[in-house]
């Protein structure tokens, strides 16, 4: 049925897309139970990463790619695409985020200790889009990503993962700085499966059932319709504990959730992702493809407790008059300092509701020795017409943070080979690509303070909308230049443009209420909405022309040269390189090494983007704004127009191949200038604020801190990963033995204070240093099984971002388990569980010379936990094949 567009995928596809030639059997990271018909077969693995060649024979990559077939991705209790590629690809870190504003939406994965957007994400060989959310609390490594949603693919649409370890920015242009990973759509014309999986962690909560599948149908005889979709939903968990100040509230008669504030992943709801991919043979050695997706997600997190004595803005504050100048609190016999008014004993925030000239007339409410404001003086604020929010929310409240995500994205291209004139033999591939990906942000139980008692209690601060459009044209031509075999020239056009939209919130979610003047603070609190002032596109073009070519010199040696030049409609253009090499010294052993240059473009959201947030500075709740880095405030601060970063990098590995052992060895190092970050957050002074006043930047006085986007840092990473593999027969069945090791380290060479130290020692410390899988797979005609066990090394402990609560945690080993019965041809019965043993992650141990209790902020575990926080996660599923 498929002959036809088979016998072109033969040649053009594996030319066209890409790709390298890394046939590895049983990578490693990629190791794979094969079916029992293949489990005395030494199968090859080929990717389309890496190289534009056609496909050569196993080992023969002068680049490191590890391959993760179909097989692989379906063994796992979770269908997180991010969960999956962390259990297989040990330089590949993802971190579990219970309290990261909208990195808790997506999460930001972590190639070789490199930020999420310096990996470029390819579908199908083409450019993914990025995701429209920028993780503003990043936990250092992290901070301001704005990458790719890697978990809308599900594991059933794929055929295939590669993962590209080495620069390629030469080839594919910006973000391959850390590598390349391309997920490869199913290509079938018939057949297909339908899953049904369920689990929890052994606490009893994070339920998750999902419901997948895949049908492969005939396209006319000569092509193919691929089809697949996911559903799922699951409960959101905690690894929470009750907070001292809580606890004392709770004793002293306030009716306080316990816990009050939530660690945990996030509650995800109608997780709906569809995709499809079609080919069609066209005749005349030409073929159509076309392939995209639609996936939507309701997601809902926890934020952090307010305080209902403490908070800045909603329980306490200072209150500002009109004209800006100080008052301390209404009915204050000693406004004539702050050093008097620290001095004075604790008070809430009380506000006239006849407006700023009755304000005196309002009552003191101080805090009495239970900790709870005094209820005479409570009681006496609705007779002398004042309000506090202590009347009507007296417990304190913690906001839900969420947001409904949806991603799309069309690829239509065509592809064939020229038969006659100037340009036969030339392969081509014409496409054109587009992708969006929206957030609309909601938050939940929190108020708008400035409103007082007439505040909503939910808010909808608004979205982000991230656009992509791209054209390519590629060709690809071998000539024979009488050496050992033909050399592969290769060269192509790329346009894209990529827009970032910012849309207001509900009025409520911004607007100044009457209260403000007294020292509310105005918007949603924990993640204010954005004001029409806000709201706007911004869009920047490129364009890019690349040559590379791979000349077979010798039987033993091979080398591959790529240069590409790309500009810039923003900040100009810039040129990389890109020169591989690998020898053959004997049947059984090759060397292989690569040495590049790249570059990571800011993103349009980066450099305009603008928020105010909520965050812990020193343990304490502040309000942060994020400013764009030519806003005159940054540039007081410091802030310049974004550059993009530039990176050197080269590699130097082995191969070793007998008979089933299959061995790979690579170290690589790379250098990256003007790394692109969010600041530090800085505490802004009186003079800085008059400044922010005069350039018409509102609610001024509601903000503690700020910072921006800025090319201040430069880091060495270097690292070494291994990769064996043995296959054989075992208790009368097929066994394959994987071990994948990865040494990462990672040096700030340079910074100043508008990084700091703290977010330096994120950046060095929070990632372990080592990782290793181990994993056996046993496969019988009727029964299967599958053990991984999962090496994470020593790495920093961090709470809450903040630098008091940061430890050396030990290091940890998981096992991962799962057996199958094949009922029969069609239908499979599997059970497992992830970290079967429920080894707990580190738990919160901030040093006694802090003064901290660990439980201040209602945690247990460090959330820089490189295994996650949640512990043992058991799961049944049901596949069935037809």
């Amino acid at each position: 049925m498929k002959k036809n567009i088979s016998k072109l995928s033969g040649s053009i596809r594996a030319v066209l897309l890409g790709s390298a030639v890394a046939t590895v059997a049983f990578n490693g990271a990629v190791s794979a139970q094969e079916s029992a018909d293949q489990k005395n077969a030494n199968v090859e693995k080929i990717a389309v990463v890496g190289s534009r060649a056609a496909p050569r024979s196993i080992g023969d990559s002068p680049v490191p790619i590890d391959i993760i077939g179909s097989e692989e991705l379906g063994k796992t209790g979770s269908s997180d695409m991010l969960e999956i590629l962390k259990g297989t690809v040990p330089s590949l870190n993802v971190h579990t985020n219970p309290i990261s504003d909208a990195a808790t939406l997506v999460r930001p994965a972590n190639l070789r200790g490199l930020s999420a957007d310096s990996t470029l994400i390819l579908l199908n060989g083409k450019r993914r889009h990025r995701s429209s959310v920028i993780a503003f609390l990043g936990g250092g490594i992290n901070d301001g990503a704005q990458g790719p949603d890697i978990s809308v693919i599900p594991s059933i649409a794929l055929k295939q993962v590669e993962v590209l370890r080495d620069g390629a920015a030469a080839q594919y242009g910006s973000d391959a700085i850390a590598g390349v990973m391309n997920f490869v759509l199913k290509d079938d014309s018939e057949g297909g499966s339908l899953q049904v999986r369920h689990g929890e962690y052994y606490e009893g909560d994070g339920t998750t059932t999902e419901i997948s599948g895949n049908v492969g149908l005939p396209f006319t005889k000569d092509g193919f319709a691929n089809l697949s979709f996911q559903y799922k939903n699951s409960d959101a968990t905690s690894r929470s504990t009750q907070r001292p100040d809580a606890a004392a509230f709770a004793d002293a008669g306030l009716n306080v959730a316990d816990p009050a504030q939530i660690w945990g992943s996030p509650e995800v709801n109608d997780d709906i992702t569809i995709f499809a991919n079609v080919g069609l043979d066209l005749g005349d050695d030409k073929e159509f493809y076309m392939f995209g997706n639609y996936s939507e997600r309701d997601v809902r997190g926890g934020f952090y407790y307010r305080n209902p004595t403490t908070r800045p803005g909603v329980y306490g504050g200072i209150v500002r008059n009109v004209d800006g100048s100080a008052s301390y609190r209404p009915g204050d016999d000693n406004p004539d300092g702050q050093a008097a008014w620290d001095a004075a004993p604790a008070t809430i925030l009380v506000g006239s509701l006849d407006g700023l000239e009755q304000q005196l007339n309002c009552p003191v409410v101080e805090i009495g020795e239970n900790g709870l404001p005094d209820s005479t003086a409570l009681g006496s604020l609705t007779a002398a017409n004042c309000f506090a929010f202590n009347q009507n929310i007296p417990e304190g409240f913690t906001p839900n943070f969420g947001g409904n995500i949806t991603d799309t994205s069309l690829t239509i291209g065509t592809k064939g080979q020229f038969n006659e004139g100037f340009a036969k033999g030339v392969y081509w591939d014409v496409s054109g690509s587009v992708g969006r990906s929206e957030s609309q942000f909601f938050i939940y139980n929190t108020l708008n303070a400035s409103l007082g008692p007439d505040t909503p209690r939910d808010f909808s601060p608004g979205k982000y909308i991230q656009l992509e459009k791209s054209f390519n044209f590629d060709a690809v031509k071998q000539i024979d230049a009488g050496l050992y075999g033909d050399v592969n020239l290769a060269g192509g056009l790329e346009w894209r443009e990529e827009s970032f939209e910012i849309i207001a919130g509900d009025e409520a979610s911004f607007t100044n209420g009457p209260l403000f003047s007294q020292g509310f603070s105005v918007g949603s609190n924990g993640f204010p909405g954005f004001k029409p002032s806000d709201q706007g596109v911004s869009t920047r073009r490129n364009a890019a022309i690349y040559v590379d070519a791979e000349v077979p010199f010798t039987e033993a040696f091979l080398m591959g040269y790529a240069l590409r030049y790309e500009d810039y409609d923003t900040f100009g253009s810039t040129a990389n390189y890109k020169i591989s090499a690998q020898f053959h010294a004997t049947d059984d052993l090759s060397f292989r090494g690569s040495v590049s240059t790249g570059f990571r473009a800011p993103t349009v959201g980066q450099a305009n983007v603008s928020n105010v947030q909520t965050n812990l500075s020193s343990g304490v709740l502040v309000d942060s704004a994020l400013l764009p880095p030519t806003n005159p405030i940054a540039v007081q601060l410091g802030g310049t127009e974004l550059e993009p970063e530039e990176s050197q990098s080269f590699t130097l590995g082995a191969i070793y191949e007998v008979g089933q052992v299959f061995i790979t060895l690579d170290y690589y190092n790379i250098q990256v200038e003007d790394r692109i970050s969010q600041s530090e957050k800085i505490n802004l002074s009186d003079a800085d604020k008059e400044v922010l006043k005069n350039a018409g930047v509102p609610n001024v006085d509601g903000l503690a801190q700020v910072s921006f986007f800025t090319n201040d840092f430069d880091t060495t990473t270097q690292g070494i990963d291994v990769v064996a593999n043995y296959t054989t027969d075992l208790f009368d069945g097929s066994s394959l033995f994987s071990l994948a090791y990865n040494w990462n380290e990672t040096e700030v060479d340079r910074f100043s204070d508008i990084t700091g130290e703290f977010k330096v020692k994120r950046i060095e410390e929070d990632l372990p240093n080592h990782r290793a899988t181990l994993t056996w797979s046993q496969s019988y005609d009727s029964f299967s099984m599958f053990t991984r066990v999962n090496y994470y090394g020593e790495y920093q402990g961090v709470h809450v971002d903040y630098d008091a609560t940061a430890i050396t945690a030990d290091a940890a080993v998981t096992v991962d388990f799962e057996a199958s019965y094949f009922v029969n041809e069609s239908f499979t019965l599997s059970a497992g569980a992830q970290n079967i043993f429920d080894q707990d992650a580190e738990k919160i141990n901030i040093p006694a010379d802090q003064g901290i209790p660990n439980n201040n902020w209602g945690g247990i575990y460090y959330e820089t936990s490189p295994m996650g926080f949640n512990g043992g996660f058991y799961y049944v599923k049901a596949t069935y094949n037809f």
